[in-house]
């Protein structure tokens, strides 16, 4: 008698093996744990990028202000993981460091592709060999160079450059917002807006100004926003 068993049964054991239809199991379980990170989202302006993330505290005794999303990994780049907070943590240290090393070496700041490209190619050796794990995490990079730039890496390693983004939670209610409402001629006064309410349109009920972090990277650098400023932004433009 033939045992037929589960689909995908021994394909999902070590992150080296493809399944008979191509897929990588442990890739796309690490991509299911950035499916219920909390909610990120990158819009890209005319005069910088907008960096928009919901701070979810998931227990009343955690004090929110230890709760840090978004991270500035050089004077010109900033970056946003969601997925596993461990993982993420390393992910921005090894940014960190590239930018660092470009800088000795070469005395000038590394360009916004280079360092994620330098990211996703240290991302993506964790799925090609065995006693690895995939990172849980996606990460949103955001820099100026030349002009701004805007990057999602996704578990893979895969690389990919948007104008408006949402990752986490909420992704495809969003994504719908953004898609609708989104102008490559905006500049930062309307992306901030723009990234509140795509967030209310996810949270409702729950939304508060109280729990979004937000960052904005310009000419001038990286910039953790105050809530005062955002708050003021948000109802000027009311």
């Amino acid at each position: 008698m033939q045992i037929i068993a589960p689909d995908g049964m021994g394909y999902d054991r070590v992150v080296t093996v493809f399944s008979p239809d191509g897929r990588l199991f442990q890739v796309q379980y690490a991509m299911e744990a950035v499916k219920r990170g909390a909610t990120v989202i990158g819009i890209r302006a005319k005069d910088g990028v907008a960096m928009l993330t919901d701070k979810k505290v998931l227990h009343g005794l955690i004090r929110a202000r230890s709760i840090e999303k978004v991270y500035k990994v050089d004077d010109h780049v900033g970056a946003a993981t969601i997925g596993l907070v461990a993982d993420g943590r390393k992910l921005i240290e090894q940014a960190r460091l590239q930018a660092q090393r470009n800088r000795l070496i070469y005395d000038e700041s590394i360009s916004v592709k280079q360092l994620v490209y330098d990211v996703s190619s240290y991302m993506q050796i964790f799925t090609q060999y065995g006693g690895l794990r995939p990172f849980g995490v996606t990460v949103i990079m955001a820099g100026y160079d030349s002009e701004p730039r805007l990057y999602e890496i996704d578990p893979s390693g895969t690389p990919t450059e948007w104008s408006a983004t949402a990752v986490g939670e909420g992704r495809q209610e969003v994504m719908k917002i953004l898609n609708a409402k989104y102008s490559p001629s905006m500049t930062l006064k309307d992306a901030f807006p723009l990234g509140i309410e795509a967030l209310k349109g996810f949270l409702k009920d729950k939304f508060s100004l109280k729990r979004v972090e937000v960052a904005r990277i310009t000419k001038k650098g990286f910039e953790k926003l105050p809530a005062a400023e955002l708050e003021a932004m948000v109802n000027g433009s009311n």
